[in-house]
């Protein structure tokens, strides 16, 4: 499949990339697949980048709940340095999710240079075979749902409960913007293959990221760290409504809709 193995990683480490690419592809019933260097190298840069992607929300939750400090105490309520510090902290974030996607991109590009020839009639999916329709419904739903509550918090006349919904909104559109930017990379990014199978193997690794972007588990929890106990009880109850309904139609669309590798096919199919 490739004219010589990447050089970027010693051969305990080829070795094991794949091994674990050989039991990706048994997962999604690829077993007549052989595991490949392109492959292994190209999951085990996502598993890698998925790892440090995931220390961005928690940057972000804790940074939100560290300004919320600002709206406890004796010190005026509505100072601006807690919030611009957050809005900066956002965009840091937001970049530093950029260079991760780009590091997933040279690791491709280099991945690609390797291959002898390129597949005919290459796909470029588009985001309803990547997302699908139920996903990006559960999306604009988690982020209206997400930001109703930070709305009626800001209709609250207590000045503390404003100031923690400031926050909330902050963090909230940080989260948004940094998931846009995750699935325009998914989006387009370049097709990185030679033959069918390694054509199936890059829309589902497309599929799976874009599933996994669709977990909004910083909608979920911001509202109830920051204002959970703060805000009226109706707010609350609000809150925890929208994390049980939330939760159950994750769960609904992880056992309802088509695994990726089915996606996949029926997208190779309709070449």
């Amino acid at each position: 499949m490739t004219r010589e193995p990447l050089p970027d990683a010693d051969p305990s480490a080829r070795t094991t990339d794949l091994r674990m690419a050989g039991e990706w592809l048994a997962m999604h019933d690829l077993d007549g697949t052989r595991p490949t260097p392109l492959l292994a190298s190209r999951l085990a840069v996502r598993r890698r980048a998925r790892l440090a992607a995931q220390i961005i929300p928690a940057v972000l939750i804790i940074a939100s709940a560290l300004a919320a400090v600002s709206a406890f105490g004796d010190a005026p309520p509505h100072r601006p340095l807690p919030l611009l510090a957050l809005t900066a902290l956002g965009a840091g974030l937001l970049l530093a999710q950029s260079l991760l996607d780009r590091w997933v991109r040279r690791v491709d590009q280099r991945a690609g240079a390797t291959l002898s020839r390129r597949a005919a009639h290459l796909i470029q999916p588009g985001w309803r075979a990547v997302l699908g329709r139920p996903y990006a419904a559960f999306v604009a739903a988690t982020f209206a749902g997400a930001m109703a509550l930070a709305g009626s918090a800001l209709a609250v006349p207590d000045p503390t409960v404003r100031q923690l919904a400031v926050i909330l909104l902050i963090a909230l559109l940080g989260v948004t913007a940094i998931s846009a930017v995750q699935l325009r990379h998914l989006l387009r990014h370049p097709v990185v293959a030679q033959d069918e199978e390694s054509l199936t193997a890059d829309v589902i690794m497309r599929v799976e990221d874009a599933r996994e972007l669709t977990t909004p588990s910083v909608q979920w929890s911001l509202p109830m760290v920051l204002l959970f106990g703060t805000a009226p009880g109706w707010w609350g109850a609000a809150a925890v409504a929208n994390v049980v309904l939330g939760m159950v139609a994750c769960i609904a669309l992880r056992f309802r809709t088509p695994s990726s590798a089915t996606v996949a096919r029926r997208v190779m199919s309709t070449r």
